[in-house]
C-alpha cells in the first residue's frame, strides 16, 4: 500500500507516511443518478495516487461506507481508509460496535485512521481507551480527532494515551484561517499533520476575484490555486471532495503548482490570516 510516484507525502506521528492530498466522500452515495460516476472518481483517485480516502459513519447514515466497500472491492490494500464515529457513539463500549458497523460497511477488516468526529459529552478517557483496544485488536491501525480546538487539544494531552493522537482533521482553507494563529502551531509542535476538509469552502470559494486572478496569471483554475494555498505547507492534508472524473484530474494537477511569493500575498491581502485567537469553525 502507498502513494504513486509524484505524490508528495507528510508522515504520521508513527512513521508512516501518507499523501497530502485524497479524496473526501462528505455528500456521496446521496444521489442514485452520481453514483457511477463517484465510484469512478475514487477509482481513478487511486491510479493517480490519491490513496488517502475519507469517510465517517455520518455521511448518509453510513451509506458512503458502503459506497466505499463496494468500490474499493479487489483494491482495498491500495487505499488508506479514514473513518470517524460520532461522538454520541463514542463510549467505551459504544465504540467497538461503532467501528464493527464501519467495518462491515466498508467490507474490510480494518481502518487506517479513526477519528472522533467531534467532542461531545463522553470523557475523552473513554473514547480514547477504546480506540486503544479497537488498535491492539487489529480493527484501527491509527486514531485521531477532527474538529478540536486547542482547549480540546489541551485536555486531549492529559488523557493517558492521549499522545498517540495521529492528525486532527478540521476546516482550512481561504476563508478559514483562524487554526493559523494556534492549533496549527499547537499541532506542528507535537509533530501531528492536521487535515483539512473543505479546502475550496464547497465551491463557495471559486468566484473569488483574486483566486481568478492568480488562476489566470498562472494558467491553473481556481480550484487548483485554492489546494495549492492549503498544500503549501508541508505539514497538511487536504482532502477535497470530486464526484466526477474530470475534477479527481483537476484537482491531483494542483500538486504541481507552485505558488510563488507574488501569488501568496495577492491572497493574504484578498484573505487576511487571523490576528488573534478565532473561535474553530466547523461545517
Amino acid at each position: 500500500m502507498g502513494p504513486t510516484p509524484g505524490v508528495r507525502t507528510v508522515p504520521l506521528p508513527s512513521g508512516e507516511h501518507v499523501p497530502v492530498l485524497g479524496q473526501g466522500t462528505w455528500g456521496w452515495a446521496q444521489d442514485p443518478a452520481r453514483r457511477a460516476s463517484e465510484k469512478e472518481s475514487l477509482l481513478l483517485g487511486l491510479d493517480l495516487g490519491l490513496t488517502l480516502v475519507d469517510t465517517a459513519e455520518m455521511y448518509g447514515q453510513g451509506a458512503a461506507e458502503e459506497l466505499l466497500g463496494e468500490t474499493l472491492s479487489g483494491r482495498r490494500d491500495e487505499a488508506f481508509l479514514v473513518s470517524k464515529v460520532l461522538p454520541y457513539n463514542a463510549s467505551r463500549t459504544e465504540t467497538a460496535d461503532a467501528c464493527e458497523r464501519s467495518l462491515k460497511r466498508l467490507r474490510t477488516d480494518r481502518i487506517d485512521l479513526y477519528l472522533l468526529h467531534w467532542r461531545g459529552s463522553v470523557p475523552l478517557e473513554e473514547t480514547i481507551a477504546a480506540f486503544e483496544e479497537l488498535r491492539q485488536a487489529g480493527k484501527i491501525r491509527h486514531w485521531g480527532v477532527s474538529n478540536f480546538d486547542p482547549a480540546d487539544l489541551r485536555d486531549l494531552a492529559e488523557v493517558t494515551g492521549g499522545d498517540a493522537m495521529a492528525t486532527n482533521q478540521v476546516l482550512y482553507n481561504l476563508t478559514r484561517r483562524g487554526i493559523e494563529y494556534d492549533l496549527l502551531p499547537g499541532c506542528q509542535g507535537r509533530g501531528v499533520p492536521v487535515m483539512a476538509y473543505s479546502p475550496v469552502e464547497q465551491g463557495r470559494l471559486l468566484s473569488a476575484p483574486a483566486l481568478e486572478t492568480v488562476a489566470h496569471r498562472r494558467r491553473a483554475t481556481p480550484a487548483q490555486v485554492a489546494l495549492a494555498w492549503v498544500l503549501r505547507r508541508s505539514d497538511m492534508i487536504a482532502i477535497p471532495r470530486a464526484g466526477r472524473p474530470d475534477h479527481v484530474r483537476e484537482n491531483h494537477a494542483a500538486l504541481a503548482l507552485d505558488l510563488t511569493d507574488d501569488d501568496l500575498t495577492d491572497l493574504d491581502e484578498a484573505f487576511p490570516p487571523a490576528r488573534g485567537p478565532v473561535p474553530l469553525e466547523m461545517l
